[in-house]
């Protein structure tokens, strides 16, 4: 398995640049001199990534560190888009569909090239930060005496790159919703505790205008667990950690994230649960669906997937998992699999959306 994650992560895009970088080299009529500076240019942002990872931009002032992010992390997803556009010429070639000269000191195909990828990555910017807004209706036989108005939503991801002015519009279109309640299914957090702290995000999220209740994901144990459930308590959020709280005649139940080995499963979770109380699971990596259907839970909010951010990774979340996005059930169990208000690495969404779920709960009066 580490052997897999490691050609997955590492030998994969190294390859992929190469590649890339061989056939700009090829395509571009420059000097040498010129192309060298175009080749270096791209590996100095393609190895930003690598800083990224390492955590060595936490040395660096707040909006240096910002811009590292930003561009490391765009320049994996434009990598795969190169591959994409670059290998498909080279089959056009194959087949003898695209002449050979397009792809040698060709000024035409270059122009067309970098066209085509700047409209397609600032539409993905535009994409993203457009919020959809889902709604979704929740029907039950128990009694909850009036409809209960609830936000859900993942994946926030705030940092580098989601920062303080940003969650501010965030927490201004949530507060808009009046809800009675707020649901976070993981991924608060997105890797550094460092940009939270200096820009006192919490101070911005204790301004959301309903009780919050979250799930840890797997990037807070990225950023420090305990680090996390501080800035958790001063953001006034309540973390479940294999625990539940009931609000109402809702049962909220929190679920540790796979990350932390020895969780509760959710069969011991729901044996300690209030059943005649509408039961809400949160459990941020959307695996084993089945077995909140066979523990009885109403209700499982999922995020982690992202529905892959761009396509066509999208295609490869839906081959791993059984409801990658958006409402699936199974038996009286309902689910939601949402794609994130935020999002990991550079801001794109191409086939994909950003949003947030508004759900009315109604039962027995």
């Amino acid at each position: 398995m580490k052997t897999m994650w490691f050609v997955l992560f590492f030998v994969l895009p190294f390859i992929g640049l190469a590649y890339v970088l061989w056939h700009v080299w090829c395509l571009l009529p420059l000097s040498a001199g010129w192309r060298w500076t175009v080749v270096g240019l791209c590996i100095a942002a393609f190895l930003t990534l690598f800083l990224n990872f390492s955590h060595a931009i936490d040395g660096f002032p707040l909006n240096l560190a910002s811009a590292c992010y930003e561009v490391g992390n765009s320049s994996i997803f434009i990598l795969l888009y190169l591959v994409i556009a670059f290998l498909l010429l080279d089959i056009g070639r194959l087949l003898h569909l695209v002449p050979r000269l397009w792809l040698f000191s060709n000024w035409i195909t270059a122009t067309v090239l970098f066209a085509v990828m700047a409209a397609l990555f600032i539409g993905g910017n535009i994409r993203y930060n457009y919020k959809v807004r889902r709604t979704i209706e929740l029907t039950t036989d128990k009694r909850l005496g009036r409809p209960v108005k609830v936000v859900m939503m993942s994946d926030l991801h705030i940092g580098y790159h989601n920062r303080r002015k940003e969650l501010a519009r965030w927490v201004d279109m949530i507060n808009a919703e009046h809800a009675d309640l707020i649901l976070i299914a993981g991924d608060i957090i997105d890797g550094s505790m460092r940009p939270l702290i200096e820009e006192n995000m919490a101070t911005e999220l204790r301004r959301l205008n309903a009780p919050v209740y979250a799930c840890l994901g797997n990037h807070e144990y990225f950023s420090g667990e305990p680090q996390a459930q501080k800035f958790f308590a001063d953001a006034g959020i309540t973390l479940l950690r294999d625990s539940m709280a009931c609000v109402g005649q809702l049962c909220i139940i929190g679920r540790d994230d796979r990350s932390r080995l020895h969780r509760r499963s959710v069969a011991e979770l729901m044996r300690r649960a209030d059943r005649s109380k509408y039961t809400i699971l949160l459990d941020h990596q959307p695996y084993h669906l089945d077995r909140a259907e066979r523990a009885g839970v109403d209700f499982q909010l999922s995020g982690h997937t992202h529905h892959g951010q761009l396509w066509p990774i999208s295609w490869i979340t839906d081959g791993i998992y059984e409801c990658a996005y958006g409402p699936w059930q199974r038996g009286n169990t309902k689910y939601y699999v949402s794609s994130g208000l935020g999002i990991w690495g550079g801001k794109f969404r191409i086939g994909t959306c950003s949003e947030y779920v508004v759900a009315t709960i109604t039962g027995r009066k």
